[in-house]
């Protein structure tokens, strides 16, 4: 292959095959690949500002059917530490994060064998009542596609109940790699690449605004990692012309603290701070049709998230007031509103406060 030709390919946007992608990968240095991916990103966005958010996590339940093997968060239905989140607990946590100038909700959870449509469509109703401006960033394609099944209905069907009582967007959560392969054995009992990229057809086909996410670093091959982002790519070309899609795509390394595949199976996160740059260049490289990619500081930390805005990535994400599901196997970095905005100075770059939409506010 000619390497001049596929530098050149990239630049002018087009889509490279997964045969390319690897080639570039392993024939350039990575500061040839940030120059390139750096370049992609100011056609993208050609003034020097890095977004960034003010949001909340909140768990709605931490019962979990699917027994990932890098999951430390989840418990069984007849665990002592199971829980449903009450309405007057999410209350306190929905009036912590306005006052520190937060105006949307990440809900995740687990796949609770016993909550239905019912439950997330009473939950959301509640709290668009009680907080009509608060967005409802929520769910994901592994809730979307088990909630589903549980009802015996479609996923667009699901999705518009969602959205009549109050959902705002769907986050990319549950990708993990897009290979049934790695899925088999690390995410057996979630959905599959075809539900999850399914389930993304349709909200896109209903204009919600959607993410995509890659954990990556455990059992998966560079291969599955760019088909991976060649199929989310696909689905992202085949949205309506008027509807959003994937407003951005968010790589973040496996974490392995006392996760089941490091403690039974040896499976440790070695991905290094050059790889991970590495990655995220080649992800600005292979999704031309994705406006954002964010760079996850709460995985890699302040300064190699720092050197991925110079490498193809545009947003920084969220303070993040609260996230128990990454932490508890071992993502430990932590910002505020200031530190954050800081730490895209210190880069180089201007902070600009965004919404789930990425306009900035």
């Amino acid at each position: 292959m000619n390497t001049t030709h596929l530098i050149n390919k990239a630049l002018k946007l087009e889509f490279l095959t997964l045969a390319e992608g690897l080639h570039l990968y392993h024939e350039l240095s990575l500061p040839e690949m940030m120059a390139i991916a750096n370049n992609i990103r100011y056609q993208l966005h050609p003034q020097p500002k890095v977004s960034w958010i003010i949001d909340r996590n909140v768990n709605y339940t931490n019962v979990c059917t699917s027994g990932c093997q890098f999951c430390n968060f989840y418990r069984s239905k007849k665990s002592k530490e199971a829980y449903i989140t009450g309405i007057e607990e999410y209350k306190c946590k929905i009036d912590e994060m306005l006052q520190l100038g937060g105006d949307q909700l990440l809900l995740q959870g687990g796949l609770h064998p016993e909550l239905g449509l019912q439950f997330y469509t009473d939950l959301f109703k509640t709290l668009k009542a009680n907080y009509p401006n608060v967005k409802l960033h929520a769910l994901g394609p592994p809730e979307i596609v088990h909630i589903s099944n549980m009802e015996g209905i479609s996923y667009e069907a699901t999705l518009k109940a969602l959205v009549a009582a109050g959902l705002d967007s769907l986050p990319g959560a549950g990708a993990e790699i897009l290979s049934d392969r790695v899925r088999g054995i690390i995410s057996k009992n979630k959905c599959n690449v075809q539900e999850w990229l399914d389930v993304m057809r349709a909200a896109h086909k209903m204009n919600l605004v959607t993410s995509a996410t890659m954990m990556l670093g455990h059992i998966e091959s560079l291969e599955e990692r760019l088909q991976h982002l060649i199929f989310i790519r696909e689905v992202q070309s085949e949205k309506p012309m008027d509807a959003v899609g994937f407003v951005s795509f968010i790589p973040w390394p496996f974490q392995d603290k006392d996760t089941v595949l490091l403690k039974q199976h040896g499976v440790q996160n070695k991905v290094t701070a050059d790889e991970y740059i590495r990655m995220i260049a080649i992800s600005r490289m292979m999704l031309p049709n994705i406006p954002n990619i964010q760079a996850s500081w709460l995985t890699v930390g302040k300064q190699t998230a720092q050197i991925c805005l110079h490498g193809g990535a545009n947003d920084f994400g969220s303070i993040m007031i609260e996230e128990n599901v990454v932490s508890v196997a071992g993502a430990d970095h932590q910002f505020d509103a200031a530190g954050i905005q800081r730490a895209i100075t210190e880069a180089g770059f201007e902070p600009h406060r965004r919404n789930q939409r990425f306009d900035f506010v």
